[in-house]
């Protein structure tokens, strides 16, 4: 989606919205949307393409409680619009889709193989990794970014997660396919839903190799970790293992490549910020920090009501679904000062991008770590950034990214 900043007073008429509409993103920036809706009508009754009403959440209080309240609002039956009226066939297996007290049986053994001492352990292994992808863009003066960006996720977390260098390019290609499988450059142009089983079947396919290596060979990573997991006294089958690793690196690429690439998309028409992180390298987690509020890589995430109960003046009744709108909270100016502006004073920041609530994201830490080192960088060799082509917009209601992105670094002569 391309990122517009309207003024305080934009309003869009609200006739015949259809938030789910996956071009819709695409083809303009919602955020005048969303601005109107948070002032006119925060809660709002929309239909999914198979009939099934969902509301919509726009206001950043409201979005904040859907994703804490577990106990009123359930992650069980899905977590994206996609799910909406269907649920998830993962339901209860992976720690996307299962409620506390179940869900942090999961994911805590997880979350001490992706710790900040765990990063930090991996932290010169990540900084090589990624520092080789940026190397040919940096000697060419640019390129096409988005692509380079989408090895990241695997740059990042193969070391963490146990993932054979060998499976590392076809795991990263089907797990874009899993994340937009409404992206024709990605699904090959079949229909969205054959894509994204064709995917969710390769997937599985070579998490379960991985993990036939990984009993064999145990190591100090995030499989090894599930493989060993025990719940009721009983290990996770294979597949419950392929699943969550399926899940992590769908979390991964949903967010940390697309926070880049946008992020780069602003600083070319903002050179002062970018002057200031590179005479203050400190200030490149702030920048990290601003570029995912700013992005809001993921424009919504799902619940459904696990009871009545009302949000926002509306009754809400058990087994609605829910949609918070992510990307429309982050800029809720009752949050906010100048929502619309790129500033990388925000502190204490709130935004919702990695999520909150039981469900924050589980790779954040090593999402920020990656994105540190991306703009650190970058910071050091590249002065400025500039557009050579009109980027495309990835169709998708549930990702905020870019499929192409054409940027001309100007580069640091060699001392």
């Amino acid at each position: 989606m391309k990122i517009s900043t309207p003024g305080p007073d934009v309003r869009v008429p609200l006739d015949d919205v259809d938030m789910y509409d996956p071009l819709r993103y695409k083809e303009g920036c919602q955020h005048p949307l969303w601005q109107t809706l948070r002032h006119e009508q925060p809660v709002l009754l929309q239909h999914a393409p198979n009939g099934t009403p969902f509301w919509s959440v726009t206001r950043y209080d409201d979005c904040e409680r859907l994703l804490k309240d577990h106990e009123t609002f359930s992650s069980e039956y899905g977590t994206i619009l996609a799910s909406v009226g269907i649920g998830d066939l993962a339901r209860g297996q992976t720690m996307t889709v299962t409620d506390p007290p179940y869900h942090g049986q999961l994911r805590n053994p997880v979350l001490r193989k992706l710790s900040r001492e765990v990063i930090r352990r991996c932290g010169a292994e990540m900084e090589s990794r990624i520092g080789a992808l940026l190397e040919p863009l940096l000697a060419e003066g640019g390129g096409e970014f988005v692509g380079v960006m989408h090895k990241m996720p695997m740059a990042m977390l193969a070391p963490m997660m146990g993932i054979p260098e060998e499976m590392s390019d076809e795991i990263a290609h089907w797990t874009a396919v899993s994340v937009t499988p409404d992206e024709p450059t990605l699904n090959g142009g079949i229909d969205a839903h054959v894509a994204s089983t064709q995917a969710h079947i390769q997937m599985l396919e070579l998490f379960e190799a991985a993990i036939k290596l990984r009993r064999d060979d145990p190591g100090d990573d995030v499989m090894t970790a599930l493989t060993e997991l025990q719940l009721e006294g009983q290990r996770l089958t294979d597949e419950q293992v392929a699943l969550n690793c399926y899940s992590l690196m769908m979390g991964a690429h949903a967010t940390t490549p697309y926070v880049a690439s946008q992020t780069i998309v602003a600083l070319t028409d903002r050179q002062a910020v970018w002057d200031s992180v590179r005479a203050d390298s400190t200030l490149v987690p702030d920048l990290v920090n601003e570029g995912t509020r700013w992005t809001s890589p993921t424009n919504h995430l799902l619940r459904r009501a696990s009871m009545d109960t009302e949000m926002g003046g509306v009754a809400i009744a058990e087994g609605d679904w829910m949609c918070g709108w992510v990307g429309s909270a982050n800029r809720d100016a009752t949050i906010w000062s100048d929502p619309f502006e790129f500033r990388l004073d925000r502190t204490p920041s709130t935004h919702l991008g990695f999520g909150v609530g039981p469900h924050y994201c589980i790779g954040a830490q090593v999402s920020k770590a990656a994105l540190s080192i991306v703009f650190s960088i970058l910071a050091r060799r590249v002065r400025g950034f500039a557009l050579t082509a009109e980027p495309t917009q990835i169709v998708s209601n549930w990702i905020n990214g870019m499929t192409r992105m054409e940027v001309a670094f100007d580069v640091e002569p060699a001392a």
